[in-house]
């Protein structure tokens, strides 16, 4: 009688045991980062986004270079390097030629956060290159954000930023924690230098201390109490961007990542079935908005690459958004659903009619970031 309930007993124990091997190969399964269905995979998908937008014809003057431009080639680049695609890295050096001589003019001028984050591409050009002239034009860019505000209608707050050793561009908006720290962060990453990487630890600080909910979200303004998709997607993008970089010595390290890690433990929540994030991020009836959903889906792949994050729950998560957020790529591998442009506005109804654009830039970078974070 004893015998066969030893048996009975080692049965369960071995059924068990069973269960609980299926059930860490089933989390592996969808928390896993490398392997992809047909078509799915960063190296595929990243190179058709990436053709599409390397024949794309520069601006003309006297249009300026904008900045979801800027994000894109910054973000093709980065897959060049990582595929080792020197083909796909020429032709995006190529495009560049021309604004060191005949379209200098559609250069932006870095008096403003959308326009200094320009720096980031000479500077992606320069770490690829070691060619000195990017570099040159980079590092301009870069030191004129940190330059002493002048001229005789200068704006009382960007002195004041400026004593405290802020950049003048300072101006608190939540776009800013992406457009001022990445051609920081470029800088460091170039130069080596840690006044680059300290000015841009400083700057997030006082955007996490000025604008972050106690949920861990933003609204698009003090003004504005909604939680519009892409600006969040902004801020999550470049607190990704900057802790990559920023030396575990570095004394704002540990407020910015707890700032990052509560801001993804808050996204978690609001993830939908399809992987994507909705156009008002808390909206159960808003329609799922690209743009922020691919900046979301970068963050979440560089922390559970970087180890920031659990990796079975965010590696899932971050699985999900990216499947959910290719499935918006058409055939001309130009991304649905990206929000237009979008202005502040104290009307929840003006962000549910915002025109859903396709091709937008601002839907094809962050496409670019998740294959380069995904292949890192």
């Amino acid at each position: 009688m004893r015998l066969k309930f030893n048996h009975f007993i080692l049965l369960i124990a071995l059924l068990f045991a069973g269960l609980l091997q299926l059930s860490a190969q089933k989390t592996k399964e969808i928390s896993d980062l490398k392997t992809w269905p047909k078509g799915c995979s960063p190296q595929e998908v990243g190179k058709r986004v990436a053709d599409h937008f390397v024949v794309r014809p520069l601006p003309d003057a006297p249009r300026k270079i904008t900045y979801p431009e800027v994000c894109t080639w910054y973000g093709a680049l980065t897959f060049a390097q990582l595929t080792n695609d020197k083909q796909l890295a020429a032709k995006l050096e190529e495009r560049f030629q021309p604004l060191f001589g005949a379209d200098s003019m559609i250069v932006p001028v870095p008096n403003h956060v959308d326009n200094s984050v320009f720096g980031g591409v000479p500077f992606e050009l320069f770490i690829l290159t070691k060619d000195k002239k990017y570099l040159t034009m980079a590092k301009k860019i870069a030191d004129k954000q940190w330059d002493k505000p002048q001229g005789t209608r200068i704006d009382p707050s960007a002195i004041r930023y400026y004593n405290i050793g802020l950049t003048p561009q300072t101006r608190l908006w939540i776009d800013d924690m992406y457009m001022i720290t990445l051609v920081q962060t470029q800088a460091y990453r170039a130069t080596g230098d840690p006044k680059y990487i300290e000015r841009a630890a400083k700057e997030m600080v006082l955007y996490l201390d000025s604008l972050q909910r106690p949920n861990g979200l933003f609204y698009h303004a003090p003004d504005v109490p909604f939680y519009w998709s892409r600006g969040n997607g902004w801020v999550a993008a470049g607190m990704s961007e900057l802790l990559s970089s920023l030396p575990n010595t570095n004394p704002n390290r540990a407020r910015i990542m707890e700032g990052y890690k509560k801001m993804m433990a808050s996204l978690l929540k609001y993830q939908d079935e399809k992987g994507t994030w909705k156009q008002l991020i808390d909206e159960p009836t808003a329609w799922a908005e690209t743009s922020g959903t691919g900046m979301f889906a970068f963050a979440m792949i560089t922390g559970v690459k970087k180890g920031w994050l659990d990796s079975n729950t965010y590696g899932a998560a971050a699985r999900k958004a990216w499947l959910g957020l290719i499935t918006y790529i058409d055939d001309n591998a130009d991304m649905h659903e990206v929000c237009e442009g979008t202005n502040k506005k104290n009307d929840r109804q003006y962000y549910f009619d915002r025109k859903r654009n396709i091709g937008d830039l601002h839907g094809q970078a962050p496409v670019l970031w998740c294959a380069s974070a995904l292949l890192r």
